[in-house]
């Protein structure tokens, strides 16, 4: 089974195994009767079994709808409230003196020099302060009624480029009041993307922070000649002399108090209509240069209205940790359902998340151990690095502790393929890896790429908690699929949720067809009030990716390939463009081969490709510094890092141990690479490498190892 697969290697003398096996069995027993009728387990594993979604139809290819949504889909989370300014409101006269949004003070900032020279800035942080829904309401019409002073008009578009902040969503709010649309743009883009991105919005006013203003600002201004104004969030910057004649500096705080003097008493303020457009949101893109996704009032409403249904018993005792950049529709969603229910949301950054985060003084508290958050979303790619840091102090334990943990680990993976659960494993041995964030969280979102089957089941085992994950795009304001808190399958992403319906279309080149047995398979096509508008100024590529259907409704196509299991969940099993025809006819799926080796210790990051010009598969592998140091040092082979990467010798070995774990994956001989390149540095969003959510950029990794990929082709490779 799965299962058997995922659990954890111990090396117990096989006699005191036995004797450990009966006392668990016996301890299984005894306690089974009474937890069963106290804990409420039997409804969940009855739920866990239940049909999610079904067909609205018996014809191939048909839509599946949520058993929740089958005759009528949802688009409205509160009667009345079909625009974000309403939603807003409704939330502030419910919770009026609720706290809303939290920041941390910073105590201290120190310099702290490393043993190589490098300068690395550390961070003292007191108590999260809170201001109540009240307090940003007011803030948020103070700050839109500035903007109308600066002369900005309703339906025209404003830009933020920001990092995740209170700031960040008062300004986003006081959009929503005003109609003003809301141009998103990630804080680490590139100075061209981020050019393009201005210049093709037209904006003549940015929100943005100090720091960023100049560290990438000061170097673009001069390239968007039509913007007239910049706002910092966070205060006064040190220089303003260099900016270009005719651009202004405000403070964001300057903005609000011209904002509250206005007299906006005779002038009737411009509110929005559900098809107004609420945000422009410029992807970070796996391919080309960015494009403005046109996402409409209504097309949020209906995305948060279903991933709300999603998360059982949502409301005021619940604290969210808001990190991931509110410039990608994972974090705007999960931040608008809880501001639209109650929640709190404490600010954070992923270098002041944990207590072992890069910028947090050693012996002081990261944001999660202050904070205790009950919900937090994250990427695959920060959850398989919080896999791989456990792990690996696990192989650090003494033999006892190591042995320990495995045998609770291996047991509760059990149980819970069961649909059991454990309270004594998990106050006694998983209690301080769930100390790790915080000791709170009760749902863990996971979204932006697929997460694996063993990081998945390691978060479930060592945080005690659903895993939910979920799949959306942009494109569909983020809402898809989530899988329901009771589901503890691993690998799927969910049954449709109540704002949308899924159905699969024939792919005939990839050999998909919806007619397949035993689950129907192709590529998925969303539709529903979520599904948005299109691209901002690209009727070409809006033409190619949306259609609409014969009953009105709109369709998007995603490029990905999924196939619905008999319960109505979905899998994602490939990507349209991440299928290479090999010179001998065989398909390679690249997320296929990537997926079964990156979690290998050894693996912190891997890229896969092909080329149909060839017969085999090639890789780029960011490996694991302290993994590939101990190979070396066990094979002998001495030298610096980059010498240790740069070795023939080293890739040898570490191919050796790719081919093993690609094998105990199952996949085929084609698609196991037989050549690799290890790179010394890490992919970040900085590199250009990766997106923000972390997902390989095919094109610029291709570019970028170019002359690696001709060298192990041993040609020029088109």
């Amino acid at each position: 089974s799965q299962a058997a697969k995922m659990k954890l290697k111990h090396n117990i003398n096989p006699v005191l195994l036995q004797f450990i096996n009966f006392i668990v069995l016996v301890y299984s027993l005894v306690t089974y009767i009474p937890w069963y009728i106290l804990s409420g387990s039997k409804q969940a594993i009855a739920k866990a079994k239940q049909v999610k979604a079904r067909p609205v139809n018996n014809k191939p290819g048909g839509a599946y709808r949520s058993v929740n949504s089958l005759h009528c889909l949802a688009s409205v989370l509160y009667p009345g409230c079909d625009t974000l300014d309403k939603v807003f409101k409704y939330a502030k006269t419910k919770y009026k003196d609720k706290k809303l949004l939290g920041t941390r003070e910073i105590l201290k900032e120190e310099d702290e020099i490393q043993p190589s020279g490098k300068v690395f800035k550390k961070v003292i942080l007191g108590k999260y302060t809170w201001l109540s829904y009240e307090d940003v309401y007011i803030k948020a019409v103070n700050f839109g009624n500035g903007l109308a002073v600066l002369g900005q008009q309703p339906k025209t578009n404003i830009a933020i480029f920001c990092e995740t902040r209170a700031e960040w969503m008062i300004a986003a709010q006081a959009c929503f009041m005003c109609n003003y649309q809301l141009v998103t743009l990630y804080a680490t883009l590139g100075g061209a993307a981020i050019v393009h991105g201005l210049n093709e919005t037209e904006v003549t006013t940015i929100i943005t922070s100090k720091e960023l203003m100049q560290t990438k600002l000061k170097e673009i201004v001069s390239q968007v000649p039509l913007l007239r104004h910049i706002i910092t969030v966070d205060g006064k910057p040190t220089t303003w002399s260099e900016f270009p004649k005719g651009v202004i500096v405000h403070t964001m705080a300057s903005v609000q108090a011209m904002g509250a003097k206005a007299d906006t008493g005779n002038k009737q303020p411009s509110r929005p209509v559900p098809s107004d457009i609420a945000v422009i949101m410029y992807t970070s893109g796996s391919t080309g240069i960015p494009k403005g996704v046109m996402i409409s009032h209504c097309n949020i409403i209906a995305g948060i209205t279903g991933m709300a249904e999603r998360i059982p018993n949502l409301g005021e005792k619940d604290i969210y940790i808001g990190y991931l950049p509110l410039a990608h529709v994972l974090e705007l969603s999960a931040e608008l359902v809880c501001l639209s229910h109650g929640c709190r949301i404490g600010y954070s950054s992923p270098q002041t998340l944990a207590d072992q985060s890069s910028k947090i003084k050693k012996g002081s508290k990261g944001d999660v151990t202050t904070l205790k958050p009950t919900l937090m979303a994250a990427v695959p790619e920060i959850m398989d690095r919080i896999y791989k840091n456990v792990m690996n102090k696990v192989n650090e334990m003494t033999s006892f502790q190591r042995n320990l943990f495995i045998l609770a680990y291996n047991y509760k993976m059990e149980q819970i393929s069961k649909g059991y659960t454990t309270p004594l494993c998990d106050s006694l041995i998983f209690r301080k890896v769930r100390m790790l964030l915080g000791g709170k969280i009760r749902v863990l979102l996971c979204g932006g790429a697929p997460l694996s089957a063993a990081t998945q089941r390691f978060m479930n085992i060592c945080f005690c908690c659903p895993v939910g994950q979920g799949y959306g795009l942009t494109e569909s304001a983020g809402a898809g699929t989530i899988t329901e808190v009771w589901d503890y399958t691993t690998g799927r992403v969910g049954a449709p949720l109540v704002c949308c319906e899924i159905k699969l279309m024939n792919w005939e080149e990839g050999g998909y067809y919806n007619t397949d047995k035993p689950y129907p398979r192709g590529e998925i096509l969303i539709g529903g009030q979520n599904v948005t508008v299109g691209y901002y100024k690209n009727e070409a590529r809006t033409k190619k990716d949306f259609t609409v259907d014969e009953n009105g409704q709109r369709w998007l196509h995603t490029g990905d390939i999924g196939e619905f299991h008999h319960d109505g969940c979905l899998k994602i099993i490939d990507r349209k463009k991440d299928l290479v025809k090999l010179q001998a006819g065989e398909y390679v799926s690249l997320g296929k081969v990537e997926a079964a080796l990156k979690n290998l210790p050894l693996v912190d990051n891997i890229c896969a490709y092909a080329s149909s010009f060839h017969s085999y598969v090639i890789g780029f592998v960011v490996p694991n510094q302290k993994e590939l140091a101990e190979l070396a040092r066990k094979k002998g082979f001495k030298g610096t890092w980059e010498e240790i990467c740069n070795s023939p010798e080293m890739e040898k070995e570490v191919l050796k141990v790719l081919a093993e774990a690609a094998m105990a994956a199952n996949l085929e001989k084609f698609e196991i690479p037989v050549k690799i390149r290890l790179s010394p540095d890490p992919w970040t969003p900085e590199t250009g490498l990766v997106t923000d959510a972390f997902k390989l950029k095919r094109k610029e990794l291709t570019a970028f190892y170019q002359p690696d990929i001709e060298r192990m082709y041993g040609t020029n490779v088109k």
